[in-house]
């Protein structure tokens, strides 16, 4: 079977520093046809975004996209809500765990597969000071590991 494309647009690199990401999900998004140009030229951020869950739909609050150039009165609030298009017991499963076990739902990238827009967004818990020092001191080694290696290649 080949390959799917897929074709990044935006990621959330701090979703993974503030966040333990335990499931991933792959959902679509409700967009208008300026907004999908926008996406198509990369003017998106996934900064400060959130999935907030109400009424058996998700929706996706804080997403920025850019209005586009050339949309004039077609273009919509860059920071509006939209809405993600997940199977109902998909959203019921998240609702459930974001209720009962305090976990946090994070959109984690943006990207074209076959020719729509997907979001990919994660079940995460928050990290304490104490995780995200202990992760940047196993990164450090890492590196560390990495050079050292690299050198004695030479």
């Amino acid at each position: 079977m080949a390959e799917e494309k897929i074709k990044l647009v935006c990621n959330n690199k701090k979703a993974y520093h503030e966040y333990f990401i335990e499931e991933k999900y792959e959902a679509g998004i409700e967009l208008v046809g300026t907004e999908v140009k926008s996406i198509r030229m990369g003017k998106c951020s996934l900064g400060e975004s959130f999935v907030v869950i109400k009424d058996g739909q998700a929706d996706l609050c804080g997403m920025n996209v850019s209005p586009y150039e050339k949309g004039n009165i077609f273009n919509k609030d860059p920071l509006r809500v939209r809405r993600l298009l997940l199977h109902k017991n998909e959203i019921m499963k998240l609702e459930q765990q974001v209720k009962v076990k305090g976990y946090t739902i994070v959109p984690l990238q943006v990207y074209f597969k076959k020719g729509r827009v997907k979001v990919e967004i994660g079940l995460g818990r928050g990290k304490k000071l104490y995780d995200k020092r202990e992760a940047d001191a196993k990164r450090d080694q890492q590196r560390e590991v990495e050079k050292n290696y690299k050198m004695r290649l030479r």
